[in-house]
């Protein structure tokens, strides 16, 4: 596929695994010899990218980097222009922040794969404002600079040649805050690293980063209510307060390999998912083992969980409604299916994914090429 382009990658901080990075860690196996562009990188969260080339910016070497990549956030859009790209003939920016800044040449395409516009630019600003924990000078500067990020994100949008979104709500989004035309390509997951266990075990199971939008906080009211046992999967800037809110009923499982959190997706009852995604992978996973999914109905989950058939949507982001739809679950478990949930992730599959993309850049290359 594209023989004798030169190609690059640039990705957003690379820190923490998550949706994300797992479609990066993609795009690195499909072009391996392609250099990895990107701000911060910490190779002890990073799995798979050991025989990467990677070329970070100056914010590698400040202090607290691979940590806490948020200190830096005003200092993003200057890292990224900073890069050169001018020696390749075709760029991939993986993004939800300010990969897609980067600055090429006319005779460079430029390929967008958007997980969301800056989120804590757009949709999400005034809860990331109110709910995430940080200094209090530092919230009343992001409240007057907040506009001068947008402006650049807005800027940073239009230097891209084509945008490919990771689903309708996302390809929403783009159409809204950049005004822009996108093509949908759902990310993937490999299916055969997922098995239905002969099994359950009787407990629930959320897994991903533990910060606000996420909603581990509704979802700990609501078992502390119910009193059903519940494992939570994951770290992040809530954990500390999370846990103290939690009952006896609640586990912390912390960072858990790829190999065990695969058994835990295959023995819970159900996987727990109430935030409002662009996408979401977590609830895939999930359903390659075999296991429902009880899910906000709005955003990426509307498009890979089929009320009834493959898990339980829900109404609203509260207490109530994610009772009630746990509580239905519970009553309904008996009519879901392990064998059809899993055929049902298979639409997702890595395969899927690769053959969509190859055809997508091998198009739009050729399209380029015509006009340069």
């Amino acid at each position: 596929m594209l023989r004798n382009v030169k190609i690059a990658l640039v990705f957003d901080w690379m820190t923490n695994m998550g949706g994300a990075e797992k479609v990066n860690l993609k795009l690195h196996k499909m072009f391996p010899k392609a250099p990895i562009f990107t701000s911060i990188y910490n190779p002890q969260k990073m799995r798979g990218f050991e025989k990467a080339d990677i070329k970070t910016s100056f914010l590698q070497k400040m202090p607290m980097a691979k940590e806490k990549h948020q200190l830096y956030l005003n200092l993003m859009p200057y890292a990224y222009e900073l890069f050169d790209l001018s020696g390749y003939d075709l760029v991939i920016s993986s993004s939800h922040s300010c990969a897609k800044g980067i600055i090429t040449k006319p005779e460079t395409l430029h390929v967008c794969y958007c997980h969301s516009p800056m989120r804590y630019a757009w949709d999400n600003w005034h809860e990331y404002i109110r709910e995430y924990k940080m200094n209090p000078l530092i919230k009343r500067w992001a409240k007057k600079k907040i506009h001068k990020i947008r402006m650049w994100d807005k800027i940073s949008a239009d230097r891209v040649d084509y945008f490919i979104a990771n689903s309708k709500t996302t390809q929403a989004r783009i159409d809204k805050h950049y005004r822009r035309p996108s093509t949908v390509i759902n990310p993937m997951i490999d299916i055969n690293k997922y098995n239905i266990s002969s099994k359950t075990k009787g407990y629930f199971l959320a897994v991903g980063r533990l910060i606000p939008y996420k909603k581990f906080d509704l979802i700990i009211e609501t078992f502390n209510n119910l009193g059903l046992p519940l494992k939570i999967v994951g770290s992040g800037i809530m954990e500390d307060d999370l846990k103290k809110k939690a009952n006896d009923n609640i586990q912390f499982l912390g960072f858990v390999p790829e190999n065990e959190l695969g058994k835990l997706y295959s023995e819970c009852e159900a996987l727990i998912f109430p935030q409002l995604e662009d996408f979401g992978i977590i609830p895939l996973e999930a359903m390659a083992s075999g296991r429902p999914v009880i899910a906000f109905n709005k955003g990426g989950a509307t498009e890979t969980v089929v009320d009834k058939e493959t898990g339980i949507l829900f109404a609203k982001q509260d207490t109530l409604h994610l009772k009630a739809a746990i509580e239905k679950f519970i009553e309904e478990k008996k009519k879901f299916d392990s064998k059809k949930i899993r055929e049902h992730a298979k639409l997702f599959d890595e395969e899927e994914f690769e053959k969509n993309l190859s055809k997508y850049l091998q198009k739009k290359w050729a399209q380029f090429k015509e006009t340069t």
